[in-house]
């Protein structure tokens, strides 16, 4: 196994988990304060709008490098067990 990948990959893990986590608790604030994150007209503060698209492209894209690294290190994928195959 290959130190530096599986260290890369469970920091990318870690990051993962982080920018979703991110992603719902900034989804479940807006509602409680909705004037810190709208403007007078009741649309969304680019600041908002990047956050919001940002968080989730992030985590997608740390997830694919994620798989990357799992290849690279030579971690085995989990398996379905033997009496549930699709």
């Amino acid at each position: 196994m290959n130190k530096a990948a599986f260290v890369t990959w469970v920091l990318l893990r870690i990051a993962r988990w982080i920018s979703w986590a991110s992603f719902l608790a900034y989804c479940f604030a807006i509602p409680l304060d909705r004037q810190s994150y709208l403007n007078s007209y009741g649309n969304p503060l680019p600041s908002t709008e990047a956050w919001l698209f940002g968080l989730p492209v992030a985590a997608v894209a740390a997830g694919l490098f994620e798989l990357m690294m799992r290849e690279r290190a030579g971690i085995r994928s989990s398996r379905y067990p033997a009496g549930r195959r699709s």
